[in-house]
């Protein structure tokens, strides 16, 4: 089986969940994670060290597009 790597901005990043667009991967932080580590986290995730990454096969996404 093939897969293909999506990151954040690329353009199959997201997919239509009727109307409304939704994230193939996030990061999500806990409501109990500590501030400072909240903070590295983000930090980390604007200056592009830490990101979002989705591996799709490569079947499921030619369908979605044969789809839409």
């Amino acid at each position: 089986m093939s897969t293909v790597k999506i990151v954040h901005g690329d353009r199959d990043f997201y997919m239509v969940d009727g109307i409304k667009l939704v994230p193939r991967a996030c990061i999500e932080i806990s409501e109990s994670c500590p501030d400072y580590l909240k903070s590295m986290i983000l930090n980390a995730v604007s200056n592009g060290e830490l990101q979002a990454v989705a591996y799709v096969p490569e079947k499921e996404l030619f369908w979605e597009k044969l789809s839409a």
